[in-house]
């Protein structure tokens, strides 16, 4: 009996390692295409038979991303100088050395990004600390709507959110990606749901000390949701950056494009290169591997809390 219990558990314990095998080949495949592939030339991409291992290593992909346009490394612009011109154009009073367009497009990418994540893990946060712990009149309602706003396509409120743009003067600016992604519902959720867990004794207990509702914030209750917040920060980047539609009808100068739409306009321009897709593509998946790497491990407990929490 013991015997055939210990053969079913080296058994399972195989089986498990094998399948975690095949997984993790199977996700990191298109990753080790993806850099192989921005190596390679242009007749071994395009050859009917697949090149599993580059033959010849060759940076023509890296050298034509890198040359075929260029852009100011940053520019600063004067704050709210848009309400003041005619144009509605805003006055720049500081412009960097002309750098590769791709490296300002992977800066306004990663800027985009984490501005976003940032702002959204505060925003969200509070809001779901307040809905899930405050007692106010309407706080049924308001969580319904936010709900069934997680089921309202982009699209529907496509046209409300470019006029609304525009009324701010922010048309063709990194901060019309940005803040439509703020007010994420995704994000409210999911931290209101981390909030629920939070005795109401801790709170209480706070509030007989003296503290008030800042100090309460951010001494018991973000240390407590941490996990969430690690879980919707990587969920925020990621959003983020592959929001192609939106960069796509929000931004349009050179000067403000993301790394996705710069490689698609200058695929637009110089016909199909896949190696220059490859390249451009390798380049913008470092900055979400460093992303997931240092939010991993409060990824991990904000599944694992949600999977205990049922």
């Amino acid at each position: 009996m013991n015997t055939g219990v210990k053969h079913r558990s080296v058994y399972q314990t195989v089986t498990m390692i094998l399948i975690a095998i095949i997984a993790v080949v199977v996700f990191l495949f298109p990753l080790y295409w993806i850099v192989t592939g921005s190596f390679k030339t242009p007749g071994a991409i395009n050859s009917s038979v697949p090149e599993w291992w580059p033959k010849e290593w060759v940076m023509r992909n890296f050298n034509e991303l890198f040359s075929k346009r260029s852009a100011p490394l940053w520019e600063l612009h004067v704050p709210l100088s848009e309400w003041f011109t005619q144009d509605n154009s805003q006055i720049v009073f500081s412009t960097g050395p002309t750098v590769p367009a791709a490296i300002r497009w992977l800066i306004n990418t990663v800027f985009m990004s984490v501005t976003a994540m940032i702002i959204t893990c505060v925003t969200a946060s509070l809001a779901g600390y307040a809905l899930a712990k405050k007692r106010f009149a309407g706080r049924a309602i308001l969580f319904s709507l936010i709900v069934a706003a997680m089921a309202l396509p982009k699209q529907v409120i496509l046209i409300p959110l470019l006029r609304e743009m525009s009324s701010l003067h922010l048309s063709d600016t990194i901060w019309s990606v940005i803040f439509p992604i703020v007010g994420w519902p995704f994000g409210v959720f999911l931290m209101k749901q981390f909030s629920e867990s939070i005795p109401g004794e801790i709170l209480e207990a706070a509030r007989i000390d003296g503290a008030g509702e800042i100090k309460t914030f951010t001494t018991i209750v973000f240390p407590m949701i941490k996990p969430g917040v690690g879980a919707l920060a990587i969920f925020t980047f990621i959003n983020c950056w592959n929001d192609y539609f939106m960069q796509l009808v929000m931004l349009r100068g050179t000067n403000v494009l993301t790394m996705p739409l710069g490689i698609a306009k200058m695929q637009g321009e110089f016909g199909q290169d896949y190696g220059l897709l490859m390249a451009g593509a390798a380049l913008a998946s470092v900055p979400i591997i460093i992303v997931f790497l240092v939010f991993q491990k409060y990824f991990t407990q904000g599944i694992t809390m949600g999977a205990v929490k049922g």
